[in-house]
């Protein structure tokens, strides 16, 4: 128990003091009685030197504080999908897979689109444990489907799902998880034959990479699944591919490329306003998103026509995409940081704060939580991280 609750606290760099502050704010929120702030000093320290045994209410606050599952919180051995035992068991479930019709996979799809919404309005870390019972089911019906028929719509809704999921542990700092979902992601689109997926999901998995501190295999790897997909992929995943290698490109200093790589997604991207690619359905990307996707880039390689291209973004942008929002405010506060602009800087930290925090009674973070030193953790697009990716 000590190692899974420190190791996820830190992964969120915070302090035990900080953790001990967010149980706090979270019982006021949602009415929830817990300990005395003395005693839940004590309490986080226990339960972290293995001390105290975690209760069941304390670990649900925890995990939808800290975005982990239940088996990372208590640093215990994943739960494992129960294996079909004997030929009557085997068979049972593989006539259950079979019969998985056209509705079923709809509903698949239906849950993690409602999961999509939900992560995009609210954070991550509130739904790990919902993501994971859908990733259980679909990995199940994907294990004990027999014909290709029946495999492939299984396996593309799991694809789809689990780079969802996978994003989701990235917001959460669980970064073994994410990797492991997006393998899952890339097996589930090798299976289905589906190469716009795969490149997908290799372009995502690129991120771990580079937060990794390696963002030139994180280029290597976008770069390999543009050659995956070649040009048999959508000109919206494609103008995807190629901002996610400009955005690597920038982080490994590689200017010139990435100017390269930015001037190619723009001429790939669809005219008007549609945003969502009806062939690959994970990704969300239109010239507006581009252009506060250009400016964040712009703004890490410390270029300053940044500011323009983020403040006209920022007046087109849906008001729904709250993550979304916050994280451009943010890029808007470094991209002023860049041009010693301090007063504008730190007005577009604290309205990116404002909208991470949610509103009061809103059940936590909106957008992962703040980094250490303070600076919100907002990734920078959902594909350039933040809107368009998962």
């Amino acid at each position: 128990m000590s190692a899974g609750l420190r190791s996820a606290r830190k992964a969120r760099g915070w302090s035990q003091e900080r953790l001990v502050h967010e149980i706090e704010t979270y019982a006021q929120r949602n009415v929830t009685d817990v300990a005395a702030t003395a005693s839940l000093r004590v309490y986080v320290s226990e339960w972290e030197n293995g001390k105290r045994t975690l209760s069941d209410r304390y670990a649900a606050i925890l995990r939808q504080l800290l975005g982990v599952t239940d088996a990372e919180l208590r640093d215990t051995a994943p739960t494992q999908v129960t294996s079909a035992e004997g030929y009557d068991e085997l068979l049972r479930r593989i006539d259950a897979a079979s019969n998985i019709a056209e509705a079923m996979v709809k509903t698949f799809d239906a849950q993690t689109e409602l999961l999509r919404t939900m992560d995009r309005q609210m954070g991550a870390a509130g739904l790990v444990d919902q993501m994971t019972g859908h990733l259980g089911a679909l990995e199940d019906a994907l294990n004990f489907a027999v014909l290709p028929a029946v495999r492939r719509p299984v396996a593309l809704a799991l694809a789809g799902a689990s780079t969802l999921a996978a994003w989701q542990a990235i917001d959460s700092g669980a970064v073994e998880r994410a990797w492991r979902h997006y393998e899952l992601a890339k097996r589930a689109a090798r299976d289905a034959d589906a190469p716009m997926h795969l490149a997908h999901a290799m372009g995502e998995q690129s991120y771990v990479l580079c937060e990794a501190g390696r963002p030139r295999l994180g280029l290597d790897l976008v770069r390999d699944a543009q050659r995956t997909v070649g040009q048999a992929g959508s000109a919206r995943l494609l103008a995807w591919l190629y901002a996610t290698e400009a955005e690597m490109c920038a982080h490994a200093g590689m200017p010139d490329d990435c100017h390269r790589a930015l001037e190619a997604a723009q001429s790939s991207i669809p005219l008007g306003p549609e945003e969502r690619d009806p062939d690959l359905r994970s990704i969300f990307l239109n010239g507006v998103h581009l252009a506060r996707w250009r400016g964040n880039v712009l703004a890490l390689l410390g270029d300053g026509e940044a500011v323009t291209s983020l403040y006209g973004a920022l007046e087109e942008m849906d008001p729904t995409f709250v993550r979304a929002r916050a994280g451009m405010h943010a890029d808007l506060a470094q991209a002023h940081l860049t041009r010693a602009e301090y007063d504008d800087a730190q007005t577009h930290l604290r309205q990116a704060r404002l909208l991470a925090r949610g509103p009061p009674g809103g059940g936590g973070p909106r957008a992962g939580g703040p980094r250490p030193g303070g600076v919100v953790l907002v990734p920078p697009g959902r594909g350039g991280r933040g809107w368009f990716g998962a």
